[in-house]
């Protein structure tokens, strides 16, 4: 069929729809889009919040390492703390030690054996921080083999294994975190496609009219675009806006718990909630993907019903 003289000049400023908006289905498809936009933006903040832990994380532990002395008899475990500390600092990358003293390490062990216990009367192994260089390579076997044969009862560790197994943690949470931002994207498209078709088969009757009275493809899609751009647009800003309210809402709850012990795990775990700059942006260029997106997958879908049009004798719908 010829397509090659339009009709209908679609470039006309304040030109009345072909199609009646009002046929095509729009507050559940609002919805949805404003559920998928929800998850994806749930999801994005998620991700952020696991690569920044990490990062935060594998920045503290990289730099550091621990000397630990268990208190052995007839051994002044003081005098062990102070060689130790002279013996690590004459390595090669070794920024500072500082020696942990009782009343730290009484404090760090309340959380699990609570308050108003005697400690000084167990025998607590004491702990050595050691601040490491930025930048310089560190013979840490040579350092372990020195603490272990030279410090009685001393041991070194460089937190190198929970680095790496924490580092692959947190690769593996962003990768499942896209993934699930994929599967949502999949599901959002499969979506437009199912309320694309019954827009062009509620509006069958108008378009076949056009169609055959020789109206572009082009322009019979271009009446669905903008339609299903301002849907999409209005659910993603609606899923966008609620995700960065929950998050801010959550924020606000663990600043103002801050001290409490619900707050302080998840505070030490992930750090403070507080939204930066950077995921706004994200959220903000998800609004408009997921809407192009809504718009380009509407486009595609009514060219490729329309095409089938030259191949049924009986009518596309």
């Amino acid at each position: 069929m010829n397509k090659s003289f339009p009709i209908f000049i679609s470039d006309k400023k304040n030109i009345t729809p072909i199609i009646p908006s009002s046929n095509i289905s729009g507050q559940a498809l609002v919805a949805v889009i404003a559920i998928m936009t929800f998850l994806s933006s749930l999801t994005l903040i998620g991700v952020d919040f696991v690569q920044r832990a990490a990062h935060s994380w594998s920045n503290q532990i990289s730099y550091e390492a621990t000397i630990q002395i268990r208190p052995i008899e007839n051994v002044d475990i003081e005098k062990a703390l102070r060689d130790a500390v002279k013996l690590v600092k004459t390595f090669h990358g070794v920024k500072n030690a500082t020696i942990v003293n009782q009343s730290a390490t009484e404090k760090l062990l309340e959380p699990w054996l609570g308050t108003g216990l005697n400690l000084s009367e167990l025998p607590l192994p004491r702990l050595i921080i050691v601040t490491l260089k930025e930048n310089e390579e560190i013979n840490f076997r040579e350092i372990n083999h020195a603490i272990k044969t030279q410090i009685p009862g001393g041991q070194f560790d460089d937190h190198r294994v929970w680095v790496n197994r924490f580092a692959t943690m947190a690769q593996a949470t962003v990768f499942i975190g896209f993934f699930i931002l994929t599967l949502v994207l999949g599901s959002l498209i499969l979506t437009i496609i199912f309320a694309t078709r019954n827009a062009l088969a509620e509006n069958a009757y108008i378009i076949n009219v056009l169609y055959f009275l020789g109206t572009e493809t082009l322009f019979i899609a271009r009446q669905f675009d903008w339609h299903f751009f301002k849907t999409a647009l209005r659910g993603a800003l609606y899923g966008g806006v609620i995700s960065i309210f929950l998050f801010g809402a959550f924020s606000f709850w663990t600043n103002y718990n801050l001290g409490k012990v619900e707050a302080s795990q998840i505070t030490a775990l992930f750090g403070h909630f507080s939204i930066s700059f950077i995921p706004y942006t994200k959220i903000i260029g998800l609004i408009l993907f997921v809407s192009f997106l809504t718009m380009l997958t509407n486009r595609m879908t009514i060219l490729a019903q329309l095409k089938k049009i030259d191949q049924c004798e009986n009518g596309l719908f």
